[in-house]
């Protein structure tokens, strides 16, 4: 069901300090999300949910993980909070254990929460839980199936992103059916080399452009759109037309009932003289 990305074509913004990140300790991920490789993914990232949320509507939604991120920016509803378990947010908590009551968020995003949990699983259970029916996840990992999974492998580095665990596309898509989500729309992107430094990610661009077209299904990252189902419950819609039907109905079986009270005083008066 994913859909293939046509942005990573455009270059990833300038970063305001240095260029030279090689020893930058990135034992989190939202330090590594200040590397360049994490720009790269960040800004392309960003572009998705900002495509997808102006058009989900509700009271409450939520961010959990990568605070530095405003994946929330682009929404309409009011009430956004975030949720963090190793950097701040207006919540401190895991991931599998919520501290909100069921039904409470229409929207959730997740970026990268998964691979970080020994129990995802029960980090989605959780999440289905404090969800309202038809509430709106969206979420993205990395693929295991791409040159950022093979890095991973074979790699030496085993700090920050590269010591998660990448979750298959698959995998992540059984468990949502399971729980009880409907998909409704998925992306893959950065089709670039996992290189750490900015020139060589710039140079490398033509890799993305021909992974696009070439080998869709081994984008670096996925996103996924799911929808909260509840059986037995369903979301009723104003039907305007069907209000005036009942609206006349009323009108006329209130002129009715009026009419046959007036026959009943006539009839019980008896004949007149």
């Amino acid at each position: 069901m994913p859909r293939n990305s046509h942005d990573d074509t455009t270059p990833a913004p300038q970063p305001d300090g240095p260029k030279s990140d090689a020893r930058r300790t990135e034992s989190t991920f939202d330090e590594w999300l200040a590397s360049p490789l994490g720009r790269y993914v960040a800004y392309r990232e960003q572009r998705i949910f900002d495509r997808a949320v102006p058009d989900l509507f509700g009271f409450y939604a939520l961010q959990m993980g990568a605070a530095s991120l405003p994946l929330l920016s682009a929404s309409r509803v009011v009430n956004r909070w975030t949720v963090a378990w190793d950097t701040e947010g207006d919540f401190v908590a895991e991931p599998d254990q919520l501290p909100f009551p069921d039904n409470q968020f229409d929207l959730i995003v997740m970026p990268h929460v998964l691979e970080f949990q020994s129990l995802p699983h029960e980090t989605l259970r959780e999440v289905f839980r404090v969800l309202r029916p038809e509430g709106r996840l969206l979420l993205t990992g990395f693929n295991p199936y791409s040159l950022y999974g093979t890095k991973r492998f074979f790699g030496r580095e085993r700090e920050g992103v590269w010591a998660a665990e990448f979750i298959a596309l698959s995998r992540v898509k059984d468990w949502l059916t399971l729980l009880g989500f409907d998909l409704v729309d998925g992306e893959l992107t950065c089709y670039n080399v996992p290189t750490r430094r900015e020139r060589s990610l710039e140079r490398l661009e033509w890799v993305a452009r021909a992974g696009d077209r070439w080998w869709p299904f081994a984008g670096g990252v996925y996103y996924l759109h799911a929808v909260k189902r509840v059986a037995g419950v369903r979301l009723m819609k104003p039907d305007w037309a069907r209000v005036k039907r009942r609206r006349a109905a009323v009108a006329a079986s209130s002129r009715d009932a009026g009419a046959h009270a007036e026959h009943a005083e006539r009839m019980s008066e008896g004949p007149s003289a």
